[in-house]
């Protein structure tokens, strides 16, 4: 986690963050300022587009601790704002907005034109506003709008000022740091060089277990049931080589030694295949029947990393023979494979991961006294492209039944 202040449409904001949370998730998630959009998170759209010490920023693409101590503007930070207001108006006069998703990132845009553009022609305000995208109007509206605003307060005598006053050059958000001087720098502390190991990346996973501070970036709660004795459920999980065997993908290095373990685990998401190499620790209680897995590796190919940490506990079922198993699953994931990670897209994933892992578990236990030789063998890599075409058949089912009645 990382401090770190911003002052935000004239209001001091200081809080703790992930290093690679970015401005708009910080601003819509924590502060709830959800006039900043979020449409194709690659930096194209312009629809998260606000103000960073006054200049146009497109905040899906900007890291938030990047912007320390800056001032930073968002859509509703320009309610009274004079060219905000105007701009609002002739949008509205010139159809200049349909659905309106586009339409934040466009005003700011818009007023940096209005501010900076003494006289722009049609062709001006269209390469100056060509970051931003609308896939409703067209554009015509838009560029009448601003036309209109110009006209309008150039004809009032409010001349455009160069460069929006800008000083500072280098990135939005750049310029406030403060000067270190040399005698105050730290003296470069000499490192041992690295040594190339086969049991590098686990050991370096595996200080990330031992990290009090942190904290899950998503979490969510999962339950199922097998048709099979509390007893004999919760004997299973005490070998961790049979569990893991039940789950798509994964396999272990080697022998549990007092609880810890290495492992991996293989994944595939379209044309991306990603194998996690880590370690985990995992400790259980035989009173309670509850245990924890907590476990952190690492993606060399994609340079992504993870770290989770699951609670789980055994009991009685509903009815006789049944056990129900309740699981809290938090994770972190950092690097290339991110964006697959929004809470409700894993969610979804971990369930169908899940009902893999029941079914698994459910045909070894059957098989146990033949030491489950007759169980069917599992996945060797988990295909999350293969489950998420899965989740849009279904979700278009479940449309086509709520249209038609369930038919």
């Amino acid at each position: 986690m990382s401090s770190f202040s911003i002052n935000v449409n004239g209001k001091a904001v200081s809080a703790d963050i992930q290093p690679r949370t970015h401005l708009a998730d910080f601003l819509r998630e924590k502060l709830n300022l959800t006039g900043t959009h979020i449409g194709c998170e690659h930096g194209v759209c312009g629809a998260c587009t606000l103000l960073v010490d006054g200049v146009p920023t497109r905040s899906c693409i900007t890291f938030a601790v990047a912007c320390q101590q800056a001032e930073v503007t968002t859509i509703e930070g320009l309610d009274d704002d004079d060219i905000a207001r105007e701009l609002r108006a002739a949008f509205t006069k010139e159809h200049g907005l349909q659905c309106g998703y586009c339409t934040p990132g466009m005003i700011v845009s818009a007023r940096d034109v209005v501010l900076r553009m003494d006289d722009p022609s049609e062709r001006d305000i269209r390469v100056a506003m060509s970051g931003n995208l609308c896939r409703c109007t067209g554009y015509v509206g838009i560029v009448r709008a601003i036309q209109q605003v110009v006209r309008d307060r150039r004809g009032r005598g409010l001349a455009a000022i160069p460069n929006g006053n800008r000083t500072r050059l280098g990135p939005s958000g750049s310029g406030n740091a403060a000067a270190v001087s040399a005698a105050a720098a730290p003296t470069p502390v000499a490192r041992p060089a690295r040594q190339a190991s086969a049991v590098q990346a686990p050991a370096a996973a595996g200080a990330t277990l031992k990290d009090p501070n942190w904290k899950p970036q998503t979490t969510f709660e999962q339950s199922f049931t097998v048709e099979h004795p509390v007893d004999e459920v919760w004997e299973f999980f005490s070998n961790i080589g049979a569990v893991a065997a039940c789950l798509p993908g994964t396999s272990l290095a080697g022998e549990p030694v007092d609880g810890h373990v290495d492992g991996q685990i293989k994944i595939k998401v379209g044309p991306i295949s990603a194998e996690f190499q880590g370690v985990a620790d995992v400790s259980r209680d035989d009173a309670t029947r509850t245990g924890t897995i907590v476990g952190a590796g690492k993606d060399k190919r994609s340079n992504s990393s993870t770290r989770g940490l699951i609670s789980y506990a055994v009991k009685p079922g509903a009815g006789p023979g049944q056990t129900k198993v309740d699981l809290n699953i938090g994770f972190t994931l950092t690097g290339a494979l991110a964006q697959f990670s929004r809470s409700g897209l894993v969610q979804d994933v971990a369930s169908r991961i899940i009902a893999v892992f029941v079914q698994n578990l459910e045909a070894r236990l059957a098989h146990k006294g033949d030491g489950g030789a007759g169980a069917p063998p599992t996945m060797k890599e988990f295909d999350a492209g293969a489950l998420m075409r899965t989740m849009a058949v279904d979700y278009v089912k479940r449309a086509f039944r709520k249209v038609f009645g369930g038919g």
